[in-house]
């Protein structure tokens, strides 16, 4: 019987200073920096278990994996990864969880403060030599507003929206959670989306990326936005029309924007998101909100815990497999 053969498909996805072992059963460990899409077919032909981040594993790929019994995912979203194809097959996939319950709503509050305060456009003046010119001990070019008082909408209320309301609250904030767009009367404890929309003056996204979601903020909702927030989004750059948004922020239906995400990624040098980095009210991070140093370290431990626990034949965090509904 040939040995267990466990392949992970974009090793580069964690950083070089974080060590990564296989699970205790005896097994064959094969690392690729990267993987191409041409590539995806030939490198997990012969794989048992098949670990990934960002990399697309589509029907086709996975039909061509005969031995395929597990995808281990080194993150919480899955929209790359065709689950009805793993449910066909039985192949059990298990995503990280709750590993950057700090990390990304902390991001969320550097993005957020950070616009709120104008601190890109008052560091650059400083460089210009604006302090000097001023002749005084400050001075006033850009505005100043406090998140005291202010209303934060969050669409999205797993973990991470949760520990982001509870920032939100020690900072003085209104929290409101959107209902689905399609509810029909949210409960008690929900928002109308539209009225959240309207009403917020920071939104904050930390929903995942599927049907229902993909493009969910786009030129009709930023026209609802009548107190012109912040968007901050740490969550999918396909939640957002990103062409809208380089509408609503160029001709100020929005106050400002900051995403650590894109659709395409790492974007294009004439990206939608990449052509608004002139702009002191927009940030772009580059897709590290969740890359704390513990965060990292929790994640690694996840993925070799699921493996574990799916050797022993009691999978754990299982999103597509024959046990998903069981």
């Amino acid at each position: 019987m040939d040995p267990l053969r466990i392949v992970f498909l974009d090793r580069d996805s964690l950083p070089a200073t974080e060590h990564f072992t296989g699970p205790e059963a005896p097994h064959e460990l094969v690392q690729y920096p990267r993987t191409a899409p041409e590539q995806v077919i030939d490198r997990i032909r012969d794989a048992d278990i098949v670990i990934v981040n960002k990399v697309v594993l589509a029907a086709d790929a996975i039909d061509q994996a005969p031995r395929l019994r597990m995808i281990a995912v080194s993150a919480t979203g899955t929209d790359n990864i065709d689950l009805d194809a793993c449910d066909r097959r039985g192949i059990i996939v298990s995503n990280v969880r709750d590993y950057a319950v700090h990390a990304v709503p902390e991001h969320t509050f550097a993005l957020m403060l950070a616009l709120r305060r104008n601190l890109l456009a008052y560091r650059q003046s400083v460089r210009e030599g604006r302090w000097q010119a001023s002749g005084q001990f400050c001075y006033f070019d850009f505005s100043v507003r406090d998140l005291a008082g202010s209303t934060l909408g969050i669409i999205g209320r797993g973990a991470l929206g949760e520990a982001v309301a509870e920032i939100a609250r020690a900072f003085g904030m209104k929290v409101q959670f959107a209902a689905r767009r399609d509810a029909s009367e949210p409960t008690h404890d929900y928002t109308d989306f539209n009225h959240v929309l309207r009403s917020s003056d920071v939104i904050s996204l930390h929903c995942p990326l599927n049907a229902q979601t993909r493009g969910m903020i786009g030129a009709a909702e930023f026209s609802l936005m009548e107190r012109k927030p912040l968007l901050i989004n740490t969550a999918r750059g396909g939640l957002v029309d990103e062409y809208a948004l380089e509408h609503a922020l160029r001709t100020g239906q929005i106050s400002g924007a900051g995403f650590d995400v894109a659709s395409q990624e790492p974007p294009a040098p004439d990206h939608p998101l990449m052509r608004l980095l002139d702009l002191p009210n927009f940030i772009l991070t580059p897709h590290m909100a969740w890359a704390s140093d513990v965060a990292i370290r929790t994640m690694i431990r996840q993925v070799r815990d699921n493996i574990d626990a799916f050797l022993r034949d009691d999978p754990r965090n299982v999103v597509a497999g024959y046990r998903a509904t069981r």
